[in-house]
């Protein structure tokens, strides 16, 4: 993980976004802080190619309202995530307390990113299905073990079962981390895009670089190859909707239609 204990700050991403033809991007959180939610929109209103900002509330918190109607403020916030995937608990995001403060979330706009593994796709999908108007995104594609192959048909099952619910996206990211680091094979994460583009279509893709813990098996550019080598075969459309287009309908970004968020 040595790769990953240094600042990685947007003149660090810059230049992966000019080598890549990306023209836009949004912040994910990586800290479960309104502190770091707070810096990370400051590096937002000072670099215009940060196209908004996926932050942190406690929304277990009685005054999650209050909270929410603060942070709204700011028009670079899109919506929020929680480190769910950590939470030992793999009813969490089934839990009253969290689905009622998740709740708040669609009277200011926000969205809301769902950061878990495979064991925990159950308890999303009772999630998504309590709440059919908010809009949510599965992260990573829910981390299935593509090192190991363990499980597959599962998870393929649940994610199915949750790409039913119109207002789930996926983002198709996050891949090379859960192959082996070391000598992934593009070939490997076939049978996954497979999957999800099954489930979602191209209308509920969007293209994620998970930059820069992506850097643990691969660059930018690589993680960005494998679903252009994927999508090679489509049309213009539908290759627009998935490296721009859906991010910017999903999170209401305001950038160029037919530019690229990621």
């Amino acid at each position: 993980m040595s790769i990953l204990r240094r600042d990685f700050l947007p003149s660090d991403l810059l230049r992966e976004l000019d080598a890549n033809g990306i023209d836009a991007s949004i912040a994910v959180q990586a800290e479960q802080s309104e502190e770091e939610t707070r810096f990370l929109l400051r590096l937002a209103e000072e670099d215009s190619r940060a196209a908004g900002v996926v932050g942190w509330v406690d929304l277990r918190m009685p005054d999650v309202e209050k909270r929410l109607e603060r942070l709204s403020k700011d028009k670079k916030l899109c919506g929020f995530r929680h480190i769910a995937q950590s939470e030992p608990d793999d009813h969490f995001l089934a839990s009253e307390s969290f689905v009622r403060g998740l709740s708040k979330l669609r009277a200011f706009g926000f969205t809301y990113d769902i950061l878990i593994y495979p064991r925990q796709l159950a308890a999303a999908r009772e999630l998504v299905e309590r709440l059919p108007d908010q809009r949510f995104v599965i992260d990573h594609l829910a981390k299935p073990d593509i090192k190991q192959g363990r499980n597959r048909k599962e998870w393929a099952a649940h994610v199915r079962a949750i790409a039913q619910n119109e207002n789930v996206f996926c983002k198709l990211s996050g891949l090379v981390t859960e192959a082996n680091w070391a000598s992934w094979k593009t070939d490997d994460f076939r049978k996954y895009l497979d999957v999800a583009f099954e489930a979602f279509g191209t209308d509920r893709l969007m293209f994620g670089s998970d930059w820069p813990v992506c850097l643990l098996a691969a660059g930018y550019g690589q993680v960005k190859q494998i679903v252009e080598e994927y999508v090679a075969g489509k049309a213009v459309s539908e290759k627009e909707k998935i490296f721009g287009g859906n991010a910017i309908r999903f999170y209401k970004l305001t950038v160029n239609a037919h530019g690229s968020a990621a």
